[in-house]
């Protein structure tokens, strides 16, 4: 893990290391397609990365990062670091190390980099006091308090630790900073890099390891600390990475990352049952106040699935329902998508609509949907050729790793009608529908939060 964070700070230093990252996508605008390599590779892959976009060659760094194979600077430029990163991904996957992801390697890539950032809670944040943005892996620090000099987050039992500090200070330079915090009594610092605009710092503070980041503009100075515990170093020194290249002590121009949660967000649900379950995005119901079913009135949460990210909502007193039938399908290729979009999109109308996406399989229970359907879709049934229920699609932000003005890429999976089937069986749930029609049974969904 040393020589893996020393790798990637000697990387950022080498390219002047302003280099930001953000995960993803994490700003909110035009959403990418999940593939993001061409179907037909050319010869060489150096010729593929240079024919990608630059927010999809962010994206594909920032994945290969959150996996631990990509050590270097996301800023998105094609480099052999780049390729032989795809070449090592590969090998360990048990496929040839071409160094050009297929389409199903690059939607596996996107999911298991995005289940890596869930699961230690990774955002970029805003410290209120300074207004620079930092990468804060939510799950490890939850706790936050802030006070006139910055903000710190801590672990419950104090293993983890980050700290934004500001300060005045007459005639900054990086390496006078650097110099300064070195300074602390106990602390042995084994990696250094002072360059014009920044300045970075390693080692050991007692018994915790230590990363220092530091940046000035004018006579203000901003550093972020990382402290943790040694016996925490293989899940925290990945993420410190991360939380290097995400820091953005001066920000300018707009937000990296997803926008905040809308106070009121739309998506789609899928009647299952005639006494009113209903199966939709678990992530479009979270936070919520208030969870309403546009025309039948409020509805209760009586059940998710964190590992597909399903939910369970139920309205009761409802009349003319029509279920959909679930049994049986299993599509392969293309897939049609029936749901409901936002608003917004519709001149405020509610229509049902529905559109063509392709299949791309994930893993045994999920498979990439593309094109992404439009907002609002999140939680539609999508139905097979045959005109059966193939599975629900869900609508992701990515989350990206690269400068602070990066477009964002979202991805879109359609979780199985296998895996939806198992849930409402583990949740006593008898999917007693027999309609297949599909724009008959979805329903609005409609989250009111804070």
């Amino acid at each position: 893990m040393r020589s893996m964070l020393a790798a990637t700070l000697m990387f950022a230093a080498a390219t002047g290391a302003q280099a930001q990252m953000t995960a993803p996508q994490i700003p909110g605008t035009t959403p990418k397609s999940v593939q993001t390599v061409p179907v037909k590779p050319p010869a060489m892959p150096s010729a593929t990365a240079d024919a990608m976009a630059k927010a999809e060659r962010l994206a594909l760094q920032s994945d290969l990062a959150w996996v631990g194979q990509y050590n270097g600077a996301i800023t998105g430029d094609v480099s052999e670091r780049m390729v032989n990163a795809i070449k090592e991904h590969q090998k360990a996957k048990g496929g040839k190390p071409t160094g050009v992801l297929n389409p199903q390697e690059r939607a596996a890539l996107a999911e298991a980099a995005r289940k890596k950032q869930e699961s230690v809670g990774w955002k970029i944040v805003t410290e209120p006091t300074s207004g620079a943005r930092l990468g804060i892996p939510g799950k490890l620090v939850p706790q936050q308090a802030s006070d006139a000099n910055g903000s710190k987050w801590t672990s419950p039992n104090g293993t983890v630790q980050v700290i934004l500090n500001r300060r005045k200070e007459a005639n900054p330079s990086s390496a006078k900073l650097a110099d300064l915090e070195k300074e602390p009594s106990g602390r042995k610092v084994d990696y250094t890099v002072v360059k014009p605009d920044f300045f970075v710092l390693s080692g050991l503070q007692g018994l915790k390891k230590f990363y220092v980041r530091g940046s000035f503009k004018g006579d203000e100075v901003r550093t972020m600390t990382i402290l943790y515990d040694q016996a925490t170093e293989n899940t925290v020194e990945p993420v410190v990475i991360a939380m290097s290249s995400a820091f953005n002590a001066f920000p300018s121009g707009p937000q990296a990352g997803p926008p905040p949660r809308k106070t009121v967000e739309y998506g789609t649900g899928i009647v299952v049952s005639d006494d009113g379950a209903i199966v939709t995005d678990r992530l479009l119901t979270d936070g919520c106040l208030a969870i309403t079913i546009a025309g039948y009135g409020n509805a209760d949460r009586v059940g998710e699935s964190k590992e597909h990210d399903l939910a369970l909502l139920h309205i009761y007193g409802a009349r003319g329902l029509k279920p959909l039938s679930l049994g049986g399908g299993a599509a392969k290729a293309d897939v049609d998508v029936v749901g409901i979009a936002d608003p917004q999109s519709q001149g405020g109308a509610a229509g049902v609509s529905s559109l063509k996406a392709a299949l791309t399989p994930v893993t045994s229970s999920s498979s990439a949907l593309s094109p992404p359907p439009a907002v609002g879709f999140s939680g539609s049934p999508a139905i097979g050729a045959d005109g059966k229920f193939a599975g629900i699609a869900l609508l992701k932000p990515a989350m990206l790793a690269g400068p602070a003005t990066s477009a964002p890429t979202s991805q879109a999976l359609m979780v199985s009608a296998e895996t939806v089937r198992d849930f409402l069986k583990a949740n006593g749930v008898t999917a007693n529908g027999t309609s297949v029609d599909a724009k008959a049974a979805v329903v609005r969904v409609i989250c009111v939060r804070k």
